[in-house]
């Protein structure tokens, strides 16, 4: 394992991002805030409680899993990209690394990114909500692996992307909707049962459900199968950037 290469490329891509990190610390915390004002203010002056949590702290795991999952995609396709896009991805692949050395690069500091923007929602929800969190050890694991998950995701689109515009495709066509529709800020057990048999399709509301467990001890679906989904959705991001460095796929060409 050349630990040397993987910290050139985590430093690498972390100095990109302490380059602008007010930006990246005060855009969450408006957009955070935002929400509140919306959902908390405007939906939560009608909807109080949901299954015996306050409205307001309710969406508080939704507004994380939201921005972690966006800022994970978003930080690891740019940062996959641009090296094709300038063309320096020849030197990455002609270096003395090979593509796990590559992917534990780039995917760890994605994922070290949107953990860091995960922590800032949550301190800045804190001043709004009060916030319990009645099993920190599965939070802490549902967020690590939601990072990792969707940096491996974000991996795959950059290289899948063949201009800037592609790169915005899939995340706001996409995983945007599948996050609104996947309970982030209503409970799947408010639907009628139809649609709620539907939603149950959506990969993210495993996610989504997992996390608000770890805060509220209260799930959509049982725990075990929101752990089942997030490894096995791992596990094929994995099995896909295997196969692209293997065959090359919009690398070499």
């Amino acid at each position: 394992m050349n630990l040397i290469g993987i910290w050139s490329i985590y430093r690498y891509e972390m100095a990109r991002f302490f380059r602008t990190l007010m930006q990246s610390f005060i855009s969450p915390v408006i957009s955070t805030s935002l929400y509140f004002v919306v959902f908390g203010a405007a939906i939560g002056s009608r909807i109080q409680e949901v299954e015996g949590v306050s409205y307001g702290a309710f969406i508080v795991p939704g507004l994380v899993m939201l921005s972690v999952i966006m800022q994970a995609i978003s930080n690891a396709s740019f940062g996959i990209y641009f090296p094709k896009f300038i063309g320096t991805i020849f030197e990455l692949l002609s270096a003395p690394v090979n593509f796990l050395e590559i992917v534990i690069g780039y995917v760890g500091a994605a994922a070290t990114k949107a953990l860091f923007i995960g922590v800032v929602i949550l301190a800045t929800s804190a001043l709004f909500v009060d916030i319990s969190i009645a099993h920190p050890v599965a939070m802490v694991v549902f967020l690590v692996l939601t990072c990792v998950s969707f940096s491996l995701l974000g991996f795959i689109l950059g290289i899948w992307a063949k201009n800037f515009e592609q790169l915005q495709l899939v995340p706001m066509l996409i995983v945007t909707p599948l996050i609104f529709l996947g309970g982030s800020f209503y409970s799947i057990s408010m639907l009628p049962p139809v649609w709620q048999t539907i939603t149950l399709f959506n990969p993210v509301v495993y996610l989504i459900s997992g996390f608000r467990w770890a805060f509220f001890g209260m799930a959509d679906v049982p725990i075990g199968w929101s752990l089942l989904a997030i490894a096995a959705f791992t596990l094929l991001c994995l099995g896909v950037i295997w196969w692209i460095f293997r065959t090359g796929w919009r690398i070499r060409s």
